[in-house]
């Protein structure tokens, strides 16, 4: 009995001296939580121009481009980024939103930009829009923004991202008179008549796409044609935009579609 137990002790000692002997596996990292690959949001943003904004309409094979190319999540606060790509208004804080992209698309089509055009956008929020228009390559973009920590926050995201934006606080109403006149101007919050400074500093032939009626109510998208010093509007259907704020003259004091 006893050289039994002395060779079962003599056997756990040979097992854990092997045991010591031999280096420990290394263990990989356990992989921490990320947002979705670059490759997903790519994918995501294609399905959404095809299924939610070629197919409603929008023709432009320069707009569809970059729609297609700027990466919507980025504009999105973190809260929201799984919604990045549905085609939906989304809070980014301050009581504003940024747009969803069709209506971002439909009305970059209207503005009919061409080459070296100077292009005006009242309300700059997250910067996507912006983006948008800068994507396009072959416009000259500035964009005010009422807001003072959106402004800045927007201004360092598209300079940080690359893209080509001159951006200032300010009141949109007023529009940006230092850089005028603009061969097109888009406003992304509805005032409830076009603002005149506006109308003044479009060029002759210039286009204005901008959403007017009071606020919280029924707004029409307008598109505004300046011929020969005169506006011709277009009623481009209903739309829901946050309003445009600030102090501004009484709706008698501007101009109405």
């Amino acid at each position: 009995m006893r050289s039994i137990r002395t060779a079962l002790a003599a056997g756990l000692l040979f097992v854990a001296a092997w045991l010591l002997a031999c280096e420990a596996p290394e263990l990989a990292p356990t992989p921490t939580p990320a947002t979705p690959a670059s490759d997903d949001w790519e994918e995501a943003r294609a399905s959404m121009v095809e299924r939610t904004i070629a197919a409603r309409g929008v023709e432009d094979a320069d707009v569809l481009r970059a729609i297609s190319t700027v990466p919507r999540h980025l504009f999105v606060p973190e809260e929201y980024r799984d919604l990045s790509y549905a085609d939906r208004p989304l809070p980014i804080g301050y009581g504003q939103t940024i747009s969803q992209p069709y209506i971002v698309a439909w009305m970059t089509e209207q503005l009919d930009l061409q080459p070296d055009d100077r292009v005006l956008e009242i309300g700059t929020g997250s910067g996507y829009q912006a983006a948008v228009l800068a994507e396009l390559g072959h416009v000259e973009v500035y964009s005010i923004e009422i807001v003072p920590e959106l402004a800045e926050r927007s201004a360092a995201l598209l300079a940080e991202l690359g893209y080509a934006v001159t951006c200032t606080p300010g009141d949109g109403y007023y529009g940006w008179e230092e850089h005028a006149p603009y061969d097109a101007i888009i406003v992304t919050a509805a005032p409830d008549h076009l603002p005149q400074p506006l109308a003044e500093q479009i060029a002759d032939g210039g286009k204005i796409v901008i959403p007017i009626g009071p606020p919280g109510g029924y707004q029409s998208l307008w598109h505004f044609t300046k011929v020969e010093g005169e506006l011709e509007a277009r009623n481009l259907g209903g739309v829901m935009f946050v309003p445009l704020t600030g102090a501004h003259p009484a709706r008698t004091e501007g101009l109405e579609p």
